[in-house]
């Protein structure tokens, strides 16, 4: 017997540990079935489970679900990522609540702090992604740095580098002071804040009395300008190209060149460049050949390369003297309040400097030919396919990708110095050594790198460093390329188009065929979720109150191509009730003692009814694998829920019950048949997206079949065939039966009133099937009679169903002047509601600055009103000539 709800904050944690020790998550490489393998993008080692997080891994969960049962063997690849700074970050906040840093610490006592947090959290976020009923292969979980993907990354490295495709260089890069290390494009953070616009300015050599003007923000790398360019058509400064300007405070003496990088139009169109310390300033000093002076150290205090009075500054105490030093030589002319964009470090909050270092680098632009042309040829797929745009935007504008850190936490170089600074680079120290000892001609000290590559680097190897790669292991023979990437439109460029550039060069094929990026969370009002904000939803909080099944469905069912879901508490409170409507249904299946025998065949069934909705089911299945296939996880779970809640409970049950009264006792125990077989299906069909009740039921019901929903066979119809005029039959009893409730409720007709039908023109076929279903058709709408009348009488409300009219006389059940004077009301109301949103929507300020979902959510309100009001205003016609 049931209980009164699915109890599942009892329930779950059991199925769960039922499932994953039966082994049905495990893959088998050995197996006949043909492969489907999703990599799970894998989350930080430190990081706890949020709302992103849910979407991404319900997603894939319903595709491995699905594809399992489809007969498929199924790889989902998990582990996580070591996650170099976040993990430096836990650490080095604990190191200074102690009153000492890394740097004190020492290279290996650091490290044995960071792998004792890994340890620590490690487990944390795979304890919570399985409260989502994720079923990955847990045996086969990775760790970006496991022994084993530490060797495909040494691999990698040594490949590249001996083809090519990476090198040691000096150039420009994002430095974090606090970090004292590199940090890519995507850890910069561009805020904009109050500045000033400094105006200076340069002697002009020989003629000191003349000038030229220059304007920066960032004063403190003056020291370092090694020119001042001048657009080469400007002709207020054509006389002053090829002269040199005198720097001030330094006394260097810097060419004035022509270059189209000056902008005449900007400030006085003279520009400082320092190559140094300025991305576009480094472009112009490559082109001319300057001199690339490096002003900073690594905590950006001012170096040797400035006068000794700056040196050893912090570079903001340096600004300071630097412009008290030029108002004291009258060179600072002008001072503007300016608002403009600085970069910050996102995990130190410092403001970030372009700075010349010497780093490790990959060439990224000539790996992002062949990544370009996978995508363009069709072989790996972007769905939405609006996203390619993205990708190409990345791969086609590509800069060469500094892939070195200065972290103590991640994959060390595999690079060693020789004692006149000669780099080897080799799998192994002794390798290393072999090679300096065949240059020098005898064994000589090696140092390595202290360096740790880009966490990025080793992401972009999971696709096949998990399966074993460099070896060839029988995973990565059966299971690559994967076949789909599930994934956000943010990590497009920093690791999916990685993953595609490192799988083209390393195995010659793409990572996937498929790549499906779903979209953003955000709260009810299309916000970004923060904690400042105080909008988040806790996906573990939603779970404890609402249950897993009603947050994956909700998920799924907002889950739409290319659009932000919008998620509220609400919603998935909504979802908790359609468990609960999926549990009565199974309730009323018990009450009725409806049972399934092994022997039923829903293709043998009499009764057109049920004939109706095992074709229904059948029809079900299809939009259910065409949706899903097509990355549409909202369409199947839409078509889920309209089934479940309007055909099967809403109409399937309430036919139920006259047939279940019939005196043929051979309908009656064919009903009781159907009504559980289709129960079954909508266990069976809707077990991907909420996997804890539909197993529970199958459970409960179903125990002649030993095997879980997980590991049994998705079903097959094809036996059933299609019956299109018993389909048309019911769906003229929809419209029957809809559209009297429909004229009951806008009239406020009593629901205890039966009221008399007449049917008017009614053609023979018409007249079957009012013979065929006036039982069914009177007790669902609540009629006394139903009757053929040649005339209708005056005032009786009509509705129109194919070739004849339908009369319903209700003047002596309702009050017609008190329902007229509500019907004109209500039409009123809905006048002020479509003139204020016409107002909203020709008011172009709010049409601006509003997000697309709300002008949107709009103009779906006023058609609805409209809708309401036509529907309305035919209803008061009717009673205004009754």
């Amino acid at each position: 017997m049931l209980d009164k709800n699915f109890n599942f904050s009892d329930r779950e944690s059991k199925l769960y540990e039922r499932w994953e020790s039966s082994g049905a998550f495990k893959a088998d490489p050995k197996s006949d079935k043909p492969p489907y393998c999703i990599m799970m993008p894998p989350p930080n080692v430190t990081g706890s489970l949020h709302v992103g997080h849910a979407l991404n891994h319900i997603l894939q969960d319903v595709l491995v679900r699905y594809k399992r049962r489809k007969g498929f063997d199924v790889l989902w690849q998990p582990g996580t990522d070591h996650a170099s700074i976040a993990v430096h970050m836990v650490v080095e906040n604990e190191l200074a609540k102690q009153g000492t840093d890394r740097f004190k610490l020492g290279r290996e006592e650091f490290l044995k702090l960071a792998w004792a947090q890994k340890e620590k959290s490690a487990d944390n976020i795979k304890s919570q992604l399985k409260r989502l009923g994720t079923t990955a292969d847990w045996s086969r979980e990775r760790f970006t740095m496991d022994e084993g993907l530490s060797k495909a990354v040494i691999k990698a490295f040594v490949e590249l580098y001996n083809s090519g495709k990476i090198n040691r260089a000096e150039r420009l890069v994002n430095w974090d002071p606090e970090r004292q290390s590199v940090i890519s494009d995507m850890e910069v953070n561009m805020k904009e804040v109050k500045g000033k616009l400094w105006h200076i300015e340069y002697p002009i050599e020989g003629a000191e009395a003349q000038t030229i003007t220059v304007a920066t923000t960032r004063p403190e790398t003056m020291l370092g300008d090694t020119a001042i360019a001048v657009h080469p058509e400007d002709t207020r400064y054509k006389h002053l190209i090829g002269k040199f300007a005198i720097l001030p405070l330094v006394g260097r003496p810097i060419p004035i060149i022509a270059d189209e990088y000056a902008d005449p139009e900007q400030g006085s169109g003279a520009v400082k460049i320092t190559p140094a310390h300025d991305f576009n300033d480094f472009e112009v000093g490559k082109r001319h050949n300057l001199a690339m002076i490096n002003v900073f150290d690594e905590k950006a205090h001012m170096n040797d390369s400035v006068p000794e009075e700056f040196r050893g500054l912090e570079r903001f105490d340096a600004r300071k003297k630097i412009l008290q030093e030029l108002e004291a030589q009258e060179l600072l002319v002008k001072v503007d309040d300016i608002k403009h964009a600085v970069p910050y470090g996102d995990r130190s909050g410092v403001v970030v400097e372009p700075y010349m270092t010497l780093q490790w680098f990959c060439d990224t632009p000539s790996l992002a030919v062949e990544a370009g042309k996978a995508v363009r040829d069709g072989r790996t797929n972007f769905v939405p396919k609006q996203y390619e745009n993205m990708y190409f935007a990345w791969v086609d504008d590509q800069l060469p990708w500094c892939i070195s850190r200065q972290l103590w936490w991640g994959h060390q170089i595999p690079a060693w110095y020789g004692p006149n600074g000669e780099t080897y680079v080799a799998e192994n120290e002794e390798d290393a050594l072999k090679q300096a000892k065949e240059k020098h001609g005898e064994s000589v000290k090696l140092t390595r790198d202290e360096d740790v590559l880009d966490t990025w680097f080793s992401s972009g190897l999971w696709a096949f460093s998990t399966l074993g790669w460099p070896e060839k292991t029988p995973e990565l023979s059966k299971y690559y390329p994967t076949d789909a990437l599930v994934t956000g439109f943010d990590i497009i460029p920093f690791w999916v188009s990685r993953m595609m550039f490192f799988s083209m060069e390393l195995m010659g094929e793409v990572p996937f065929k498929d790549v499906y990026i779903h979209a953003l969370v955000r709260d009810e009002k299309g916000q970004k979720m923060s904690k400042s904000k105080g909008n988040v939803i806790d996906p573990l909080d939603m779970i404890d109150q609402y249950g897993t099944d009603a947050l994956r469905f909700t998920i799924t069912s907002m889950a739409a191509q290319g659009r932000d879901i919008r998620l509220s508490e609400e919603r998935i409170a909504g979802y908790r009730n359609f468990t609960t409507k999926i549990w009565n249904a199974a309730k009323y299946c018990e009450m009725n003692e409806c049972t399934l025998d092994a022997s039923f065949d829903p293709s043998k069934v009499t009764h057109n009814i049920n004939q109706w909705i095992v074709q229904s089911v059948k029809n079900l299945q299809v939009d259910i694998e065409k949706a899903i296939d097509n990355y549409r996880f909202n369409d199947a779970s839409m078509a889920l829920y309209q089934f479940v809640w309007n055909i099967y409970c809403d109409w399937y049950i309430e036919f139920s019950k006259s047939l279940l009264q019939s005196e043929d006792k051979n309908i009656v125990a064919e009903t009781k048949s159907t009504l559980m077989w289709a129960l079954k299906q909508i266990v069976e069909l809707i077990n991907p997206f909420m996997p804890y009740i539909s197993e529970e039921l199958n459970e409960t019901f179903f125990k002649e079949d030993k095997t879980c929903l997980l590991t049994s066979a998705w079903p097959d119809y094809s036996h059933i065939l299609h019956d299109q005029d018993v389909q048309d039959e019911l769906e003229w009893v929809f419209s029957v039966v809809s559209g009297i409730r429909s004229v009951r409720s806008d009239m406020n007709v009593p629901a205890s009133a039966k009221i008399p039908l007449l049917v008017k023109e009614a053609s023979k076929v018409t007249q079957s099937r009012l013979e065929t279903y006036a039982g069914i058709i009177k007790q669902m709408a609540r009629l006394k009679t139903i009757d053929l009348q040649d005339d209708l009488p005056k005032g009786a409300l009509q509705i129109i169903v194919e070739e004849s009219t339908l009369a319903l006389p209700v003047a002596e059940y309702i009050n017609l002047d008190q329902e007229r004077a509500r019907l004109q009301k209500e039409i009123q109301k809905l006048d002020g509601e479509v003139e204020k949103i016409d107002r909203q929507l020709s008011n172009q300020k709010f049409v601006q600055n509003a997000p697309g979902e709300i002008i949107e959510k709009q103009k779906e309100m006023k058609d609805a009103a409209l809708k309401t009001q036509s529907k309305l205003a035919q209803a008061l016609k009717q009673l205004e000539a009754a």
